[in-house]
């Protein structure tokens, strides 16, 4: 078992446990010091039909009534209606600020469950049990929750940081390759905006990652918590240097809401990335050798580099009505250099045009 822990000024600090296994859940949850008498496990059919059985019967160990809400899976029921429903649920099986709601999924399901406990009752605990790389590299910590609304994504939201994060990394022996890939693009990116060694060293896992190796998938899955902690820790409301996690995100997810989210989290994450360093190379902030070694990376771990299926007007009203806008501005994140991630607040639209075509230009032999 390895830990960290994020320690937030002004906010009670919480673990991040590391482990091959359910079984020690029980104590992680008691080591809180909080006495629960009520838990609600929240996930989705694909993870209760792998994990449900194994959580509950670690979670029998724990003095608390256990229930569970179902939420079916996918971005497309990132809602308000399912959120209500969970209100209900609660509602209905009278949990109050002495209980807890556990996220046991993926980054849907962590944001939602997490949004839930910031808004139910003002406010109760919750706790993350990341089931994917994307959630166990990134999204399981720093607090951030939310759905989305309409067409926009993560629009409405809270931060809510959770009690603990107990990550068990044999889940990610039941994730398809193109789900690895996904939590790669985070891994990367964590390395292009912070640490070119750990850059370089995603480079080194990736094989073993996909092979299953734990030891590999545990340094992978620190190193890149390391990163994302020290970021959380300076600027835990993102009011600065948080923004720089969103490299490749502006982008990104314009490309993946456009997709009808046949592109994964991941793999437009990978496209916004590249997108990003063709605008720092063409300011001169980033060498063309760096936006090719990130390329190259991108690509090993099965993550798209190129991509000609959008139309760049709707593209470009998606990143219009992004959530980084501040007034008429857009806060973009470029590198300079590979390894050091700055804000900018004027790229300009014809920059992001000229990024959208390099996007859709064949790669160079």
């Amino acid at each position: 078992m390895r830990e960290l822990k994020i320690e937030v000024p002004g906010l009670p600090a919480y673990p991040i446990y590391l482990s091959t296994a359910w079984n020690a859940l029980p104590n992680c949850l008691a080591a809180s010091g909080s006495e629960y008498r009520r838990v609600c496990v929240v996930t989705d059919p694909a993870i209760a039909s792998l994990y449900q059985g194994e959580v509950l019967e670690a979670l029998a160990a724990f003095p608390a009534e256990i229930f569970v809400f179902t939420i079916p899976a996918g971005e497309a029921y990132k809602t308000l209606s399912q959120i209500q429903e969970l209100y209900l649920f609660l509602m209905e099986h009278a949990f109050d600020r002495q209980d807890l709601l556990i996220a046991l999924g993926g980054g849907v399901i962590g944001d939602m469950t997490g949004f839930a406990a910031a808004t139910y009752l003002r406010g109760i605990d919750f706790v993350q049990l990341p089931t994917t790389l994307l959630s166990q590299v990134d999204s399981s910590i720093g607090g951030k929750t939310g759905v989305d609304f309409l067409h926009y994504k993560n629009m409405i939201g809270a931060f809510k940081q959770p009690r603990m994060v107990y990550i068990n990394l044999s889940v990610l022996q039941s994730l398809p390759r193109r789900q690895l890939s996904s939590g790669m693009a985070e891994a990367i990116k964590h390395g292009c905006i912070k640490d070119p060694d750990y850059f370089i060293r995603t480079g080194s896992f990736s094989k073993a990652v996909f092979d299953f190796h734990p030891d590999v998938l545990a340094d992978l899955v620190e190193g890149s918590l390391r990163i994302k902690k020290t970021v959380v820790e300076n600027d835990p409301f993102e009011r600065n240097e948080r923004a720089l996690l969103n490299f490749g995100h502006t982008i990104g997810h314009a490309l993946e809401k456009e997709s009808g989210f046949t592109l994964t989290h991941g793999e437009s994450v990978s496209l916004g990335c590249v997108a990003a360093g063709r605008i720092s190379c063409r300011r001169a902030f980033l060498l063309e050798e760096e936006l090719a070694s990130m390329e190259a990376l991108f690509s090993a771990c099965g993550l798209p580099i190129r991509y000609a299926d959008f139309d760049e007007e709707r593209i470009l009203q998606a990143i219009q009505h992004d959530k980084k806008m501040t007034g008429n501005t857009l806060r973009f994140i470029l590198l300079h250099p590979l390894g050091k991630a700055e804000i900018c607040s004027n790229v300009t639209s014809e920059e992001i045009r000229e990024a959208l075509t390099y996007l859709t230009k064949e790669e160079k032999s």
